[in-house]
């Protein structure tokens, strides 16, 4: 693409509005390149009124990505004006709706109605383009809408709003398959190109005049929303799901993925789209591939592809050597195969590559603190939060702790005390609703400060939830996570499953200095005897058990290094496993307080039994864990929810599902 921006037209036409989308397109550009200011800057010049329907939009956008990266109300607040202008424009822009009487007629005469594939047919190439923006001016809003409203009212009222749009996308991809078809059947000798756009055709031909590839920049939008839309309902969880069912609406992620792929012809043998070709939301849908393969597979595993998301980012970053988005992209595809110093590499580059949005260094500092988890550089992993809670705004509280959990784990108590404090004030919500990890880090910090500064493994517990351990290089999961697991034991009076002292002893402080259970020694005699003793021997054994798997069977996308040296057999690290979380399932009806960590192993378990071939075995597994019964047994402490609950029972129906598709887990 040119480094000049192209002419824009004035003044605006509104029947010319398609003229504005290679502006549009070049400031998309600009945008992933890294030059957000310039982009910004072009769309306004471009734009001074706001008047033009893919620049008034388009900039509604980038201001909708900046609230959402600092989440703070005044930027959130401008967000959704923009958006809301956004709408206004795109409606100035469609096809009116007829009158009362007219509209009565199209329930009885499919030609006079006013929705489906007749009504869109009926549009012009504008038209068309504006329903579309509308859709995608609405979705914006909403979203923005429901992190902002902090109630359930307007979080229902928004919720309506997506229901708008996912209809509007899905009459709009009905109309594509209609025109589709009918020009297969009008030309059979190019059936086989129906899915490529051809780059000599021009923006906002008439599908009655050409095929209906030549608007690459509309078929994009339209795989982008109906792909997300198809997405987003086939992750959400059953009882959400089946309310949302009533309306009519469910998920195909198949689907899903093959409609974003194929605006840069990712999906099956069809070559892929060049730039001159490409629809201006293709960057986009690929992002969004991005972002499902390598952050979402965190909590699913239909449909997730990582070879296909490396050969997606491989395209991307030629084009963007220095774009920040793919190279988050970058560092998480190396994180996914278990390589997080190579990840380190590529979050520094992200970092370093623009300074304009310094919120989106945010994201780089939240990835790099749990590679350095992953690597259990617990001081290096202190210095991320630490950062992320001086500047950050999305969750203070998340950061605080884990910074706090990291230097308990160093032994600096004194600070990690002052830290614990704040944890619980910092607490925000969303819809009215608590987030889940602030809840569950807000109990951590009362238990430590209860407890007289004192949690076993905080670092290697927070390594579990953020998926650092699963992403960890075995040499350091056997070198230095399990010897400290080994120093936690040995403070409760017991030893590793495997009976190994060499581990405890040689290794027990590792290469950074650590005190392994992040507590103060006590004298007591008998630990046993002490409130919370045994929450503290389920959760060390919990995680030993966790490590010992990950030795046994490492993530089945992690690629691991030649050379690698591991002193243990992976059926002597399976049989370990095993013998830890069945400790877990023997002591769990002791727990006080830290009642997730039952459930969470019965899950880990599972995942043991189906990579050792056990496929009934893992089932049984997963099917207590979403039974609903009390797995500890002594439940009579629990009040409502475990922590993490949801997540967990998302992690354990795609499990389910991987199952009965054999994959992986």
């Amino acid at each position: 693409m040119s480094n000049s921006p192209p002419p824009v037209n004035n003044p605006y036409d509104p029947t010319n509005a398609l003229d504005d989308i290679p502006g549009l397109h070049w400031a998309l550009h600009e945008f992933l390149q890294s030059r957000m200011h310039e982009s910004e800057r072009f769309c306004e010049q471009s734009d001074p009124e706001k008047q033009r329907l893919y620049f008034a939009t388009g900039f509604g956008l980038i201001q909708c990505v900046k609230g959402l990266m600092s989440f703070e109300d005044k930027d959130l607040l401008a967000a959704i004006n923009h958006t809301k202008h956004g709408i206004a424009v795109a409606s100035a822009h469609r096809k009116r709706p007829g009158s009362f009487a007219g509209r009565l007629a199209g329930y009885l005469v499919p030609s006079l109605s006013t929705s489906g594939t007749e009504w869109i047919a009926g549009m012009t190439p504008v038209e068309r383009h504006a329903e579309l923006v509308y859709a995608e001016s609405l979705y914006q809003k909403s979203l923005l809408g429901i992190v902002y409203s902090g109630d359930w009212l307007a979080f229902i009222r928004e919720v309506l709003n997506m229901r708008t749009t996912i209809s509007i996308y899905r009459q709009l991809g009905k109309w594509i398959e209609t025109v589709d078809a009918a020009y297969a059947i009008a030309h059979p000798e190019l059936l086989a190109a129906i899915s490529t756009p051809h780059p000599a055709l021009e923006t906002g031909t008439d599908v009655d005049e050409t095929p209906p590839q030549s608007n690459p920049h509309f078929r994009s939008g339209v795989y982008l929303g109906l792909g997300m839309s198809h997405l987003v309902l086939s992750m959400m969880p059953g009882k959400l799901l089946a309310l949302v069912e009533l309306f009519g609406y469910k998920g195909d992620r198949k689907f899903g993925l093959e409609l974003l792929e194929r605006a840069g012809g990712w999906s099956g043998n069809g070559r892929v789209v060049e730039k001159e070709a490409e629809g201006v939301r293709r960057a986009i849908c690929d992002m969004s591939l991005l972002i499902f393969h390598l952050v979402l597979s965190a909590f699913t595993f239909e449909g997730v592809d990582v070879r296909k998301a490396s050969k997606v980012l491989e395209w991307n970053l030629k084009r963007y050597p220095n774009g920040v988005f793919f190279l988050f992209g970058a560092g998480r595809l190396a994180l996914v195969r278990s390589q997080p110093s190579k990840a380190l590499v590529y979050y520094a580059r992200a970092a370093q590559a623009q300074t304009q949005y310094k919120n989106l260094h945010h994201i780089s500092w939240w990835e790099s603190a749990v590679a350095c988890l992953g690597l259990w550089r617990v001081s290096d992993s202190r210095s991320w939060w630490g950062k992320l809670g001086g500047e950050a705004t999305w969750s203070k509280a998340t950061y605080t702790y884990s910074e706090a959990a990291c230097l308990a784990t160093l032994g600096e108590h004194a600070e990690a005390r002052k830290l614990m404090e704040r944890v619980q004030g910092l607490r925000q919500k969303i819809a009215g609703k608590s987030i889940p990890v602030e809840k569950f880090v807000a109990r951590k910090a009362r238990k430590y400060l209860a407890q007289s500064d004192r949690l076993v493994l905080p670092a290697l517990e927070l390594a579990y939830v953020f998926h650092a351990i699963a992403h960890a290089p075995r040499e350091v999961i056997v070198k230095e996570m399990i010897p400290a697991v080994g120093g936690a034991l040995g403070e409760l009076g017991l030893m590793l499953s495997s009976g190994s002292e060499s581990l405890v002893s040689s290794e027990s402080r590792g290469e950074n200095g650590i005190k392994e259970n992040g507590s103060r020694k006590g004298k007591e005699k008998k630990p046993e005897s002490r409130s919370g003793y045994w929450d503290d021997v389920c959760l060390a054994r919990f995680l030993e058990g966790v490590c010992w798997r990950f030795v046994a069977y490492p993530d089945p996308d992690a690629e691991l290094e030649p050379n690698e040296k591991i002193p243990f057999s992976p059926e002597d690290a399976r049989t370990y496993s095993e013998r830890a979380f069945r400790a877990v399932f023997e002591y769990g009806p002791n727990i006080e307080l830290d009642h997730y960590i039952v459930y969470y192993a019965h899950f880990e378990y599972g995942r043991l039994l189906a990579r050792s071939g056990d496929k009934d075995g893992a089932r049984t597994q997963f099917d207590l864990v979403m039974s609903g019964k009390p797995l500890e047994v002594n439940a009579a402490g629990r009040k409502g929810k475990y922590s993490l609950e949801n997540a967990l029972h998302m992690r354990t129906n795609a499990a389910l599902e991987a199952l009965d598709q054999n994959r992986l887990l």
